[in-house]
């Protein structure tokens, strides 16, 4: 596993390239958000250590940056900086984020974060020769195309993980935790309202244009997938 590190922050950066090192995890520094676009650029890496607080650009800036370009828009992202309050964690899983860690943190936690993040990237690029389907949506795992009547969707990776734990529940009422456990691996309640800006962003690809609904609202107890009659 490759990883590229965006920390301008000398004792971090060299503390975690170490610990990593010994961890046998080869790692690269980037000292602010220019370098790390041209790390990017010129190398393949597995996952993405990001610190918010950057001279050059912000790292929400460069986070969402990476998730705009195919060339390694899937790249896992893992949020490192001392703004860890819910509304700031909610801000970087908003525009792309996959995990968020505030410092200060103890290395056995980023670790476990690290290869978290790099075990779910692996199991989602494993051929599946699964297709799923409800009503007229169709999601191809293997290619992760998703039609609707035939007409082609454009998701997120975040939105295709989403739309993909719906269609594995239909007709099931899922909670905002169960989908933050289970679409972003978080086992706690952010008290925000990231899952509902998500489930937005969701609904404006799958149901805008079609008559017949699918994504409902259950007030005070989550979202379902299914057909209005």
């Amino acid at each position: 596993m490759n990883i590229l590190l965006i920390e301008d922050e000398p004792g971090v950066a060299s503390f975690i390239s170490k610990s990593m090192k010994e961890a046998g995890y080869p790692l690269d520094i980037a000292v602010d958000g220019k370098t790390g676009y041209q790390c990017l650029d010129t190398n393949t890496y597995d996952l993405v250590i990001l610190d918010i607080i950057l001279p050059d650009i912000n790292g929400l800036t460069i986070c969402q940056e990476i998730r705009k370009n195919t060339k390694y828009a899937n790249i896992p992202i893992l949020m490192l900086t001392a703004l860890g309050g819910p509304d700031h964690v909610s801000t970087g899983l908003e525009i792309g984020a996959d995990d968020y860690l505030a410092k200060p943190f103890k290395f056995k936690e980023l670790l476990a974060r690290v290869r978290a993040l790099h075990r779910r990237a692996n199991v989602n690029m494993q051929p599946s020769d699964n297709i799923l389907t409800f009503d007229e949506l169709e999601m191809n795992l293997d290619s992760k195309v998703t039609t609707r009547a035939g007409q082609e969707m454009q998701l997120t990776a975040r939105e295709f993980a989403l739309l993909e734990f719906f269609m594995r529940n239909p007709n099931k009422v899922l909670s905002r935790v169960d989908i933050l456990e289970q679409v972003w691996g978080i086992h706690f309640d952010l008290g925000t309202n990231v899952i509902d800006v998500y489930v937005n962003y969701l609904r404006n690809k799958i149901d805008k244009g079609f008559k017949e609904k699918l994504i409902h609202t259950v007030i005070g107890m989550g979202y379902v997938l299914r057909r209005t009659q």
